[in-house]
């Protein structure tokens, strides 16, 4: 099968990653009980597809090497364990793999989980369902998890990225009375298109000062930059007991993994106002998928796709995907 790869390497993964027309693919014959393999029609691309390669002995540690970058996909299922009854040879799933390692959705197969995708719903196509995976399920159990319902007010920081494209319409769909989100002015049109109340252009705005003269108002934060200012300033915008909710994170370190288990395990109560944090952890479950599938086939949300590049260029659609200006999802055709 075709694949791309990496094994240890200093600086960027676009630069280190080695074209393969002639790897080995998924063994057919020791599949697990939960087992499936998938050949990939498209592949979705997010920041950690690059950020825990690139995190030193952590992405070692993590990553069993060499490897293949891609978490999210949309394919067609080749091979399954005898025992599972629930999906078909043939069949077209969406979904995403909880790491990348020796197969990842950048190459033609995959070796994925039948609890972490779900069926292609009828009326949306291989593209948009590649576009759903982690990032779509990340934006679920943000507004989920924080509660957001009727009445309630939002600040999202990054929305016209891949998670925040996602959670702006979650939120307005979920009944949030007012979104917020911040992106540079040249995405403000794309987020009022989805939902956003209000846009704040974080070029030409600081943000922190704009929150602040609103006061305690927002019941909900979301963060997908992953910003230690946005976060300290918490206090000065999220009212007593109101969420805090991280997904984007700094270049991943020790240091930096300290900081978040800190954040998560500290107690409500030693806070000020109680005010309550959560770290959103990768969950592409079957559940999750189904429900968002659900819903773009309803014509309630829609995945937002930047660009969609072909499989021989890979190295620079990650490219692309670091520079961080993508609105919205950044795919890859594997296979027709």
């Amino acid at each position: 099968m075709k694949t791309w790869k990496y094994s240890t390497f200093t600086g960027k993964l676009e630069d280190a990653l080695v074209r393969d027309d002639d790897a080995p693919e998924p063994s057919k014959t020791s599949l697990g009980r939960n087992q499936i393999i998938v050949e990939v029609i498209t592949a979705g691309l997010n920041p950690v597809d690059y950020k825990l390669p690139e995190a030193g002995w952590i992405g070692r540690a993590m990553i069993k090497r060499p490897a293949t970058p891609g978490l999210d996909y949309c394919g067609r299922i080749t091979a399954k364990h005898p025992s599972n009854q629930s999906l078909e040879v043939g069949q077209v799933v969406f979904g995403g793999l909880q790491i990348a390692g020796q197969f990842g959705t950048t190459g033609q197969f995959v070796l994925a989980s039948a609890s972490e995708c779900a069926p292609l719903p009828e009326g949306v196509d291989p593209d948009q369902a590649a576009a759903v995976g982690t990032a779509a399920t990340t934006a679920y159990q943000s507004v989920v998890v924080a509660q957001v319902g009727a009445g309630s007010k939002v600040i999202i920081n990054g929305g016209s990225g891949g998670v925040g494209t996602w959670a702006i319409q979650m939120a307005k769909l979920r009944g949030a009375a007012e979104v917020v989100t911040t992106c540079s002015g040249a995405n403000a049109a794309l987020c009022r298109q989805l939902g956003a109340d209000e846009v704040i252009d974080y070029k030409e705005t600081d943000l922190v000062r704009a929150l602040t003269e609103k006061g305690q108002v927002f019941d909900v934060a979301i963060d997908n930059v992953g910003s230690a200012e946005f976060y300290n300033a918490r206090a000065a915008f999220l009212k007593p007991g109101g969420w805090f909710v991280q997904v984007g994170t700094p270049p991943l370190t020790a240091g930096s993994v300290l900081t978040d288990l800190t954040r998560n395990f500290w107690p409500t109560f030693l806070n000020p106002g109680r005010r309550r944090y959560c770290f959103v952890q990768q969950n592409n479950s079957k559940e999750y998928l189904e429900q968002i599938g659900k819903w773009i086939a309803e014509g309630k949300i829609r995945p937002v796709i930047d660009e969609k590049f072909a499989w021989e260029d890979v190295p620079a659609a990650l490219s692309k995907l670091r520079q961080g200006h993508a609105k919205g999802k950044i795919l890859v055709q594997v296979s027709k």
